[in-house]
């Protein structure tokens, strides 16, 4: 069984049965998605806002597509579970809350504190993204994130 780490207070899609991205174009009553590297995130955009879960899959850790296909997803305005699968590394989770994920199953455990410890290391950013963080610039010159 793999481990399972949330960053949303409900977990409602965390059970959803996630299909291919191939057998979502062809679904109605699909609400869950797996995105395998070298997939376009885009074919998904038309249909935002009947997803529920959007899985993407990190066969290993130095690939890096999962990164661009979660900001793609957050800046066309996806607010549904983005969840973060595969060859997921402590050192990874911060750079992919940046990019939009809020839940993680790795295949490998990942030590809690090791975990609270990494994500609490900065507390502040220089740059803004798509996560809600606003960056040190605007909070020492009071400027709104967007």
């Amino acid at each position: 069984m793999m481990e399972f780490l949330s960053l949303r207070e409900t977990g409602e899609a965390a059970e959803l049965p996630a299909v291919t991205l191939e057998a979502f174009s062809g679904q109605s009553n699909a609400t869950a998605v797996r995105i395998e590297p070298g997939e376009d995130a885009r074919e998904l955009l038309p249909h935002l806002d009947r997803i529920a879960l959007v899985e993407i899959n990190f066969p290993s850790f130095g690939d890096g597509r999962g990164y661009s296909a979660a900001r793609i997803l957050r800046e066309a305005g996806y607010t549904g579970e983005l969840r973060a699968v595969g060859d997921v590394a402590v050192d990874q989770l911060s750079h992919m809350i940046r990019c939009g994920f809020d839940s993680f199953t790795p295949d490998k455990p990942l030590d809690p504190a090791l975990v609270d410890a990494t994500l609490a290391l900065f507390p502040h950013r220089y740059q803004k993204a798509v996560d809600a963080t606003r960056p040190v610039w605007a909070l020492r010159h009071g400027q709104d994130h967007g």
